[in-house]
């Protein structure tokens, strides 16, 4: 696997970020990248379209070198500390055997947010996960919603350090038929969608919901696809477009990137993500949904 070089990774992100016009600045980006350095593994760049002030986000995967990235980022002043339960919540993870490797997003503009714990080879189902200490009870509150839709088994959770959330994440590598998110959306009291944006998402190979510790009710929906540049390209910004078709990538071939559409009760959004450099795990993804072996 190659070892992406961090001028190489600064140098893309200026130039995934021009063409979002958002500014890149060195003082906030670069203190990041020499903290997670050496990027060995995957490398994703992700936006949302339509923000206000616009951010262009980074997925790195952390090197094994770094065997606690959340305690590695207040060591390196990345993170505020905090008394709040989400501060526990990795290390309450870690200490079930179960995680394959750890991932850090960070924005730009906002920096470091989140940290992926990755397990899909050892995926958790939501019973286990509720027994962890630290985990919002919002969880348990919503067993029986997960069971409902037969969702059980989680291959990867995102702790937004920011927000104070987690994000849990279920693969759906079959697809979801529609009747089962408008069933899932009816649950969770939102409106039914537009029949074109019900037949993209029924192609896709996750979904994943937020959760935090403040409220029993699950915060958003989200359902991540191959790209769907034709349903993205007709509701998103013409610099949206410009990221998803022009940002850089190191593998051969033709870029890899994915469309999600999330859902919560202020409303509708997309988000996309391009690959810049696989990692291992990804790869393995990418080829299922090419087909490949």
């Amino acid at each position: 696997m190659p070892v992406a070089e961090t001028e190489d990774v600064y140098a893309a992100i200026e130039e995934t970020a021009a063409l979002l016009n958002v500014e890149c600045a060195p003082e906030k980006v670069r203190p990041v990248l020499e903290a997670f350095e050496p990027f060995e593994g995957g490398v994703i760049f992700s936006a949302t379209a339509g923000e206000r002030g616009g951010d262009l986000d980074l997925t790195i995967q952390v090197p094994q070198a770094i065997p606690d990235p959340y305690a590695h980022a207040l060591e390196h002043g990345l993170l505020p500390r905090t008394g709040h339960p989400v501060g526990s919540l990795l290390s309450d993870l870690d200490g079930r055997g179960i995680v394959e490797e750890y991932l850090i997003d960070f924005g730009v503009v906002g920096g470091l947010n989140k940290v992926y714990v990755h397990f899909p080879r050892t995926m958790q189902g939501v019973s286990a996960l509720s027994l962890v200490p630290s985990m919002p009870p919002a969880l348990a509150a919503n067993a029986g919603f997960f069971a409902r839709h037969d969702l059980d088994g989680v291959a990867m959770i995102a702790i937004d350090y920011r927000h104070e959330t987690v994000n849990l994440y279920f693969p759906t590598p079959g697809g979801i038929e529609p009747k089962t998110v408008l069933s899932m959306l009816q649950d969770m009291g939102l409106p039914e969608p537009e029949e074109e944006l019900l037949e993209s998402v029924r192609k896709s190979f996750r979904v994943y919901f937020t959760l935090g510790w403040d409220t029993s009710r699950i915060e958003r929906i989200s359902f991540a696809r191959p790209l769907d540049m034709p349903l993205i390209k007709a509701r998103v910004e013409p610099e949206f477009v410009r990221f998803l078709t022009g940002s850089p990538y190191t593998y051969d071939g033709e870029r890899f990137s994915i469309s999600i559409v999330k859902w919560a009760p202020d409303g509708q959004w997309f988000n996309a993500g391009s690959y810049y450099q696989f990692g291992p795990l990804q790869r393995e993804v990418f080829k299922k949904l090419r087909g490949g072996s």
